[in-house]
């Protein structure tokens, strides 16, 4: 992602037309990251929109020795967990397990297989049918790379409740690819 330093400025001097060529060369990052972490499509769109406005206003904080895409995606990170902090007011009801107490009889998917039979949009729609906090968890240690340590401390829940969503989350993305691989086995 390219941003002239003239397209930068503008935004700064609060020229719309500029803003707006912004948010038209932002808005695919900046969707993609707000869809792994919303359900529905408009808390999506309301996030992202959300995000761009604290990009706009933090812009003089932008230091260019950083990737731009980096940096925004930095910020709608921290936005949608501003926002999941803020509109948590009832905790979920968690439940947990022992994963190592159950038997693993079931058969594991071909991951190669799973890889050519399955789509963007399905791994998408798998993603988004996870727990809202598993998947936020999720997403923050095996996409955006932080850690269970930082994930706790953004969150407000401890390490090992991090680390059970994120095995909770694996397991039942596994359980939901073999499920789709079974199913388009049939037809």
């Amino acid at each position: 992602m390219q941003i002239s330093q003239d397209l930068l400025q503008g935004c700064k001097k609060a020229d719309r037309k500029a803003q707006y060529q912004l948010f038209r060369i932002c808005f695919d990052t900046l969707k993609g990251v707000c869809l792994r972490y919303q359900r529905e499509e408009s808390e999506a769109m309301a996030s992202l929109n959300m995000g761009f406005l604290k990009i706009l206003s933090n812009l003089d904080k932008y230091r260019h020795d950083t990737p731009f895409e980096a940096w925004i995606r930095r910020i709608m990170i921290n936005t949608l967990i501003d926002e999941f902090r803020k509109n948590r007011q009832v905790k979920e009801l968690i439940e947990y397990r022992d994963f190592s107490d159950e038997q693993n009889t079931r058969d594991w998917a071909d991951y190669n297989e799973a890889e050519q039979a399955l789509q963007a949009g399905q791994l998408t729609a798998m993603l988004q049918a996870l727990p809202a906090v598993s998947r936020k968890v999720f997403n923050l240690f095996a996409i955006d790379g932080y850690s269970h340590q930082e994930i706790a401390g953004m969150l407000g829940i401890s390490e090992g409740t991090s680390k059970w969503h994120v095995s909770y989350s694996r397991k039942r993305l596994q359980e939901m690819v073999k499920e789709s691989l079974s199913t388009s086995r049939v037809i």
